[in-house]
């Protein structure tokens, strides 16, 4: 099994960064069907009180609780922030969704010890190495 799949197996609890209630949205159907997998989602969105039934935060450095994978749908100018947060929180992986990239916050979570996926779909990747 490779690290990725390794990871998803692993793995308990998803951030999802920018997930929207609206359910027509990518990060709304991608976080219901990890649901759906057994995935703890911890919804992170300064404008949303609660998405799926979970509270929301308005970043990762207000969730309370420790942290998988942090799944990014931002847009690629805020993934440095994200990165830096989630290397606080103590993260095992960082999931960029497709078309979000940002190599230097790659190689700086790589160096701390973090699994990345750059442009890439959590889900797709889930049906592909469970």
């Amino acid at each position: 099994m490779n690290r990725l799949g390794q990871i998803l197996r692993d793995s308990h609890t998803i951030a999802v960064v920018g997930l929207s209630s609206r359910r027509f949205r990518p990060s709304y159907g991608v976080a219901e069907y990890m649901k759906r997998n057994g995935y703890r989602i911890i919804p992170v969105n300064p404008n949303e009180r609660e998405i799926l039934g979970e509270p929301c935060y308005p970043d990762l450095d207000s969730v309370p609780d420790p942290i998988d994978i942090v799944d990014i749908f931002r847009r690629s100018e805020h993934v440095p922030a994200i990165v830096e947060a989630a290397i606080r929180k103590g993260a095992k992986a960082i999931w960029m969704q497709e078309g979000v990239y940002d190599e230097d916050a790659a190689r700086k979570a790589e160096s701390a010890g973090i699994t990345v996926a750059m442009d890439r779909c959590i889900l797709k990747d889930h049906l592909r190495l469970r």
